[in-house]
């Protein structure tokens, strides 16, 4: 009784927090926060588990959704992201953690993206020459904005069931007409109950200074993320059932971000002799967004992953593709 008790104490606070946070916030500062590239999670996994990630993630990819989660690498993991995103624009990201027997684990990550050239128009080269040829406004300039993102984690495992985890990163984004640069932090707790296999976790992403463009501000995209997950089925120690050589992970987030009323993510993680893996996921109270879905395949220390977002009918499907490799 004394560890439901622990976990409804933990729960309760967590939620009353993420309450507080809310008052703050809402759908009516929707397109307030500045750097809105931040909210586009790379890897392939928690995407298609719907994004209910922040109490699963076990390998370096967790510097992207709870450094506390980095406690789960042993010794050295390595991930790398590729997101195909909208209009032809391509995320990049890189993440690796290590641990540093008896000091803790140390992060670090790396966001970029890929917009391309674009052909600079002018309103004064809107012109129809003597022979009738049209100029849509092209100068014969291009530009290639962008953004960078860098950081690095440290997060330390205070007992056996839990642990904490700060990020500090270095972001950039480059619109060509202004430039903006600035330090943010991330923070998260991560809690094993000991009960069966639930656990549960916390995080703050994206804390920081307002970012100024011209003569006005603009705050960060700031969220708040409570979670917990179990596996419902397994080998050993399931919520529910043993299942020989079979798992099935459920995950449930609730999130409240700076800039929308409160979201909420549920997702699945089912996989077989710990090799092969198929996910889905549904985030409520989304515009566009809802079922995901995803796969992936571990081979000894690799590991591929896909995830499939629909977005609905004007913008279309995102697919994401991790790799990974984990050394003991």
């Amino acid at each position: 009784m004394k560890i439901f008790k622990n976990i409804f104490l933990i729960i309760f606070s967590l939620w009353t927090m993420s309450s507080i946070f809310a008052q703050s916030s809402g759908i009516d500062k929707v397109g307030t926060t500045s750097f809105q590239f931040l909210k586009v999670m790379n890897d392939a996994r928690s995407t298609g588990m719907g994004e209910a990630f922040v109490s699963v993630a076990n390998t370096s990819n967790a510097v992207f959704w709870n450094p506390a989660a980095i406690t789960n690498v042993e010794n050295f993991d390595l991930s790398s992201s590729f997101v195909k995103w909208f209009f032809d624009v391509s995320h990049y990201s890189l993440a690796v953690a290590y641990n540093l027997e008896g000091f803790g684990r140390i992060g670090l990550q790396a966001i970029m993206n890929d917009l391309g050239t674009i052909e600079v128009t002018r309103v004064d080269h809107l012109v129809k020459d003597e022979s009738g040829n049209y100029n849509p406004g092209l100068t014969g300039e291009t530009i290639s904005p962008g953004f960078k993102v860098f950081g690095l984690t440290y997060a330390k495992q205070l007992t056996d069931k839990f642990s904490f985890g700060i990020t500090a990163k270095y972001v950039v984004e480059d619109l060509v007409a202004k430039k903006a640069a600035a330090l943010v932090f991330d923070g998260g707790i991560l809690y094993n109950t000991g009960y069966r296999s639930i656990k549960v976790a916390a995080a703050l992403r994206h804390f920081g200074p307002e970012i100024i463009y011209f003569d006005r501000s603009y705050p960060l995209p700031q969220t708040f993320t409570i979670g917990i997950s179990a596996e419902l089925f397994s080998p050993s120690d399931p919520l529910i059932s043993q299942l020989q050589d079979q798992t099935l992970l459920f995950s449930y987030n609730l999130s409240q971000p700076r800039d929308y009323s409160q979201q909420h993510h549920v997702g699945f993680e089912y996989s077989y002799l710990n090799m092969f893996f198929l996910r889905a996921g549904y985030k409520i109270n989304f515009d566009e967004e809802g079922i995901t879905f995803g796969a992936g395949v571990k081979y000894k220390n690799y590991r591929i992953d896909y995830s499939f977002n629909d977005y609905g009918q004007f913008l279309g499907n995102v697919h994401r593709f991790s790799v990974g490799l984990e050394i003991d």
